[in-house]
C-alpha cells in the first residue's frame, strides 16, 4: 500500500482511481509498472520512473468508488481496469486483478469489463476468468512485435504465447488481437505485418491503432536517442493515411478463419460478444467500411439518433453546450472527455467536441501523415 509521504510525491491525477475513458470507466487503484515501454502513456503522469507496482486502497474500496461514481450505469457503462499505471496480469498485480472482477461478479452486474495486458496468462489465469458468471469479460492481448529493445524491452513473443493460451482456453470470456503501437520505421514492415496478422487466428477479433505521441513521450524519445518516428507531437493517436492502406491490403490476403479487422477497440468487444458497438460508431459510417456484414447489421440495428432535446438536457447537467445532434454525432461545447463519453455511453451514439472536429475518413486520429482536409462549403 502506498504510504501518505510517498503519496505526497504523486501527481493528483494518478490518484483519481476511476476516470472516464471511450472504452470506459477506468479503474486504476494500483500504479506501479516495470516493463518500461518507452511509449507509455505512464510519462503523461511523470511516473515512469515507478517500476514497483503499490496499491492505492484495497479492492473493496476501489469497487465501491466505481459503482458508486456518479457516470457508472449499472450493466451499461464499460469498465477497463488497471489500463493506466500498470499491467494488470503482472505476478504482484494478478490477485488483486481477479479480486477485483470476483466483487463486481458477486454483484450480478453484466457490464462490458476490458482488461488489457501484454504479460503472461497461464491456463490457470483462465480458469479464473471462465469461472465469472455475469460480467461481459474481454481479454485484450497487448501485441506490437516492436524488435529494438530500447522502444520496447518486453519481448513481443510473450504476448504472442499469451493470445494463443487465452484463446485456446476461452469460454466465458473473449479475447482481442491488441496490435498497437504501429509505428513506421518500427514495426510496419511486411515481414512485420505478416506476422501480426497470422497471430489474428488466435483472437475473436483484432483491433489495429497507432501511437500516442504527445509531448511528453516525444520528449523522452528525443532524451533517449530512440528513432522519432514523427517530426511533432499530437493529441489523438498517430496513424499516417499510408500506413492504414498497408495493413488493409496484407489483411486481404489472409486466410480464413482470422479474426475480423476494427479500427475501434468498442467495435472490437462488442463483435467478439455479439453486440452492437456500445460507442455508436456506426453513425460514422466510413469506420465500417472494412466490418463484417454481420456485425453492421447489429450495430446498424441497435443504433439510435436521441432526440437533441434529451442530449441538451444532459449536456447541460454536465456543464456544457449542444450544438447540433448530426445523423454522425453529437456536437457539444465545453465538455472534456471524461464528461463527452458519459453521454456516449449512455445514448450509445457518438459525441464530438465542436473544437475538435473528427474529419472524415481520419477515424477520430490525427492529421499527421493525412491530407489536409477539404474547406467546408459556405
Amino acid at each position: 500500500m502506498l504510504t501518505d509521504a510517498e503519496r505526497a510525491y504523486v501527481r493528483p491525477e494518478l490518484l483519481e482511481v476511476v476516470e472516464n475513458r471511450k472504452s470506459g470507466l477506468s479503474l486504476n487503484w494500483i500504479i506501479g509498472c516495470p516493463l518500461d515501454c518507452g511509449y507509455c502513456v505512464r510519462h503523461l503522469f511523470d511516473n515512469f520512473s515507478m517500476t514497483v507496482p503499490r496499491a492505492l486502497m484495497r479492492e473493496s474500496e476501489a469497487a465501491a468508488l466505481l459503482t458508486g461514481h456518479p457516470f457508472f450505469e449499472p450493466h451499461v457503462t464499460p469498465i477497463q481496469l488497471l489500463n493506466r499505471a500498470t499491467d494488470p496480469m503482472l505476478p504482484v498485480v494478478k490477485e488483486h486483478t481477479f479480486e477485483m472482477l470476483r466483487l463486481l461478479d458477486e454483484q450480478e452486474l453484466t457490464n462490458h469489463v476490458l482488461v488489457i495486458t501484454r504479460w503472461r496468462l497461464s491456463p490457470e489465469d483462465c480458469a479464473v476468468l471462465n469461472s465469472l458468471r455475469h460480467l461481459k469479460v474481454t481479454v485484450l492481448i497487448t501485441y506490437s512485435g516492436i524488435d529494438d529493445a530500447r522502444v520496447e524491452p518486453v519481448n513481443s513473443e510473450i504476448a504472442a504465447t499469451s493470445l494463443r493460451t487465452a484463446y485456446a482456453h476461452a469460454e466465458r470470456y473473449r479475447v482481442i488481437l491488441y496490435w498497437r503501437p504501429i509505428v513506421p520505421g518500427l514495426n510496419d514492415s511486411p515481414v512485420h505485418l505478416q506476422r501480426a496478422l497470422a497471430l489474428s487466428s488466435h483472437a475473436h477479433a483484432t483491433v489495429f491503432t497507432g501511437l500516442f505521441y504527445k509531448d511528453q513521450i516525444r520528449d523522452y524519445f528525443q532524451a533517449h536517442g530512440l528513432p522519432e518516428p514523427y517530426a511533432e507531437g499530437a493529441r489523438r493517436k498517430v496513424f499516417p493515411e499510408r500506413l492504414e492502406q498497408a495493413i488493409l491490403t496484407a489483411a486481404a490476403a489472409r486466410p480464413p478463419g482470422a479474426s475480423p479487422l476494427f479500427r475501434k477497440t468498442s467495435c472490437a468487444v462488442a463483435y467478439a460478444h455479439g453486440l452492437p458497438d456500445y460507442n455508436g460508431h456506426v453513425g460514422v459510417r466510413e469506420l465500417c467500411d472494412i466490418c463484417p456484414a454481420a456485425q453492421l447489421g447489429r450495430c446498424t440495428s441497435g443504433w439510435k439518433q436521441p432526440e437533441a432535446r434529451d442530449v441538451a438536457a444532459m449536456a447541460a447537467s454536465l456543464g456544457g453546450t449542444l450544438i447540433a445532434v448530426t445523423d454522425r454525432a453529437a456536437v457539444v461545447s465545453g465538455l472534456d472527455e471524461q464528461r463527452r463519453y458519459r453521454i456516449q455511453h449512455h445514448f450509445g451514439f457518438q459525441v464530438h467536441d465542436v473544437t475538435k472536429p473528427h474529419h472524415p475518413h481520419r477515424h477520430g486520429r490525427a492529421d499527421l501523415g493525412w491530407p489536409e482536409p477539404a474547406p467546408e462549403a459556405s
